[in-house]
């Protein structure tokens, strides 16, 4: 097994360390929740944040041992990468763009975790895929695979909501209109392949040289 770059190793330490980071986030909102009596399981882990946050620790833990052990991330491993970062940066974009600084209402929960899962990981997740070496070159028909997450949240979000009348956002909210929900999930939707073209253009301009070259 060829050795790992001295990069990659340290690579491997910063993503275990954000990984882990992490989850150790969205353990503490939990325990914080539960302690506090504020927890309702199904909403919890109804948002978007918070299921992308897991996948997020869960591939960043995996990328840090991958580091490690490896010269080259796999491809599949760099699709599904590829996927948390567009996730990640929407993610932050909308929260800090439209739910930033909305009341909240009964318990008000410790801030930090929000602020790690919303700008810190968010900004190494993206700065991780622009800086770090061993990302072989993605093919553009990877797009197709980045929207079929969000999009079956959105289905089932929605579906869900009309059988309790709960939304995880307030964009959401059946009150806002048919065309006001159609408008914020077509855009986030755009958002997202517009961050994942961005990201297989630059893993094609900044691959590793072993695997630089393939076809569209």
């Amino acid at each position: 097994m060829p050795l790992t770059s001295p990069a990659r190793r340290i690579v491997g330490i910063l993503r275990l360390a954000a990984g882990l980071t992490l989850a150790v986030a969205l353990t503490f909102q939990i325990i914080e929740k539960i302690v506090n009596n504020d927890m309702v399981a199904d909403q919890y882990f109804s948002y978007f944040t918070i299921q992308s946050s897991l996948v997020a620790s869960v591939v960043l833990i995996v990328g840090g041992v991958m580091a490690l052990r490896l010269p080259v991330d796999t491809v599949l491993y760099t699709m599904v990468r590829m996927s948390v970062l567009s996730y990640a940066v929407v993610t932050a974009v909308v929260y800090n763009v439209l739910l930033r600084g909305i009341p909240e209402e009964g318990f008000i929960e410790s801030k930090w975790p929000g602020e790690l899962m919303h700008v810190w990981i968010p900004l190494f997740i993206a700065l991780d895929w622009l800086l770090s070496p061993g990302r072989p070159a993605l093919r553009w028909t990877g797009l197709r695979y980045v929207v079929i997450y969000p999009l079956a949240w959105v289905a089932f979000t929605m579906l869900r909501g009309a059988a309790t009348g709960w939304f995880p956002y307030p964009f959401l909210e059946p009150s806002t209109g048919a065309l006001s929900i159609s408008v914020y999930v077509v855009g986030i939707a755009g958002f997202i392949v517009g961050i994942a073209s961005l990201a297989i253009g630059w893993s094609r301009r900044r691959a590793a040289p072993e695997l630089a070259r393939v076809p569209a």
